[in-house]
């Protein structure tokens, strides 16, 4: 008998991989396919569905091929994605549209019209999902209002997952979790708000019908079971959110343990037994089974600061560093660290790319403030850092002022190879910051439930073994004092700003 293994398929932004792990946790195989983001105006970010597809098709064959010359055999395969995405089909399942993804944000209008109204602000009480221009909810009123003939003759509205099933087995469903990301799902009772529908002019009939996440897809259409040489009858997990099942596979699945995650945008999120709204909606509630809830908030500004930072402020540093064979990066945090902690009452503001949590406003802009004659360039490159960790305290804040302190973090994400960037975590926040060895968060989250889906784990809590920590990060409380100070600063100079962001925008 083959040994078998479960694959954990993760749907991303700008690739999808695929990872092969045993029953033990460990990596087997893995396969990565990229594609592109379709930017034909300012604020459109889009997608393919076909090219997506394509990609999970190569990259989950790739995995299969490279298990099948070990002697080993899939046993079930379990999916991760990301949210807020949007692709309105036809009565055939054929795409009318790209897939609009969460970078777009062409229906600013619409969600600003409905963040003033009373409907608005029940919406999100009732779905756990901001109004921002993300959500698959704004981008169903941008359609109707811009696009009338595509949204009156469109079948259905799903998202990229959905659409991936629809071609793999003939059937429209929806996990909760990506669901809960729509701005369109009740999050109490599991079912489409109505409400929400009928602010998006749609009915229920033209979503996909939702399903646990551990919901199990037994019977491929034989031409794609062929293709991807596997029994038809193999089973496919539904899953969850790239989000919710990042937290699942950091070992952040009981109360009190945070995971942020910073890559080029970032995110920190926290577990809990039941959904929970914040009245100044600074935070997102999401799902992850029945019983675990992931709330937290999602920044658009993490390692693209620095990345910004590097191609404008340190090009000759970095191409030297590249003929050297060298990491840029390794480079910047070297001069970063020659910096005092709180730069020296230098302040950034990170907001290069709008911002969501916890302000949700993508007209937000970066700015520095504090600026001094002694202030040198690795002092503008250090506060950008600090500006990063900043942004995903101010969330945490509003985290555990919704759910409840948090008590240790965990850390994930390209942040995580930089020990200046994680220690400045723990100082800011103030607590210990794990690393773990896992290294393909949702991917690994994805496999975790699909062992639970198909009984190899008996709970979702019983994944904790799998998980080990590297290294610790202890906070210094005479740092987490000085950076309080900036912070203070931080904090004070958005809503200062906020009306000169917005006229900057026209």
């Amino acid at each position: 008998m083959k040994q078998q293994a479960i694959i954990g398929m993760d749907i991303g932004t700008t690739s999808t991989k695929a990872v092969a792990f045993d029953s033990a946790g460990n990596v087997l195989f893995q396969a990565a396919v990229e594609y592109p983001i379709i930017s034909t105006q300012p604020s459109y970010a889009e997608q393919d569905p076909e090219v997506v597809l394509q990609a999970v098709l190569d990259a989950f064959r790739t995995v299969v091929r490279r298990m099948r010359d070990a002697g080993l055999a899939p046993e079930g395969v379990c999916f991760s994605s990301a949210m807020h995405s949007l692709i309105a089909v036809d009565a055939k399942g054929q795409a009318l549209t790209n897939c609009i993804i969460w970078a777009d944000t062409r229906s600013i209008a619409e969600t600003a019209g409905l963040k003033e109204s009373a409907a608005g602000f029940d919406i999100y009480l009732h779905t756990g999902t901001p109004l921002h221009p993300m959500s698959p909810l704004p981008k169903l009123c941008w359609l109707r209002e811009h696009e009338p003939d595509v949204f009156h003759s469109a079948s259905k509205f799903i998202g990229i997952k959905e659409y991936v099933f629809f071609m793999l087995f003939g059937e429209y469903k929806v996990d909760y979790s990506i669901a809960s990301a729509t701005g369109l799902f009740n999050i109490f009772s599991f079912e489409w708000h109505q409400e929400a529908l009928e602010v998006a002019g749609i009915t229920a009939e033209r979503l996909s019908e939702p399903v646990p996440p551990t919901y199990v897809f037994r019977n491929m259409l034989p031409a794609y079971a062929t293709l991807l040489g596997i029994p038809a009858s193999l089973p496919f997990v539904i899953g969850a959110s790239d989000g919710c099942l990042a937290n699942l596979g950091s070992n952040a699945v009981r109360t009190g343990g945070a995971v942020v995650t910073i890559g080029t945008s970032g995110a920190i999120r926290v577990m809990a037994k039941k959904p929970a709204t914040d009245k100044k909606e600074r935070i997102f509630s999401y799902i992850l089974t029945e019983q675990h809830f992931v709330l937290g908030g999602a920044v658009n500004n993490g390692g693209v600061v620095l990345r910004w930072c590097r191609d404008n402020f340190y090009t000759l540093e970095a191409a030297a560093a590249r003929l050297k064979h060298t990491d840029p990066y390794d480079l910047l945090n070297e001069k970063a660290a020659a910096v005092p902690a709180g730069s020296d009452g230098l302040v950034f503001l990170p907001y290069l790319l709008g911002e969501r949590a916890p302000i949700w406003d993508p007209l937000a802009r970066a700015c520095f403030f504090g600026v001094h004659y002694n202030h040198t360039r690795e002092h503008f490159l250090r506060a950008m850092m600090e500006g990063v960790i900043f942004g995903m305290y101010s969330v945490g804040l509003a985290l555990e002022q919704t759910v409840g302190p948090v008590e240790v973090i965990y850390a994930n994400g390209g942040f995580s190879r930089s020990s200046l960037w994680v220690q400045m975590l723990a100082d800011v926040f103030n607590k210990k910051v794990h690393l773990t060895d896992t290294v393909e968060g949702s991917a690994f989250g994805a496999a975790i439930m699909g062992m639970y889906a198909l009984g190899h784990i008996p709970s979702l809590e019983d994944a904790a073994d799998m998980i080990q920590v590297k290294q610790t990060f202890v906070p210094d409380p005479q740092l987490h004092t000085r950076y309080m100070q900036n912070y203070a600063q931080f904090e004070a100079l958005y809503p200062v700003l906020k009306d000169d962001f917005r006229n900057a925008g026209q």
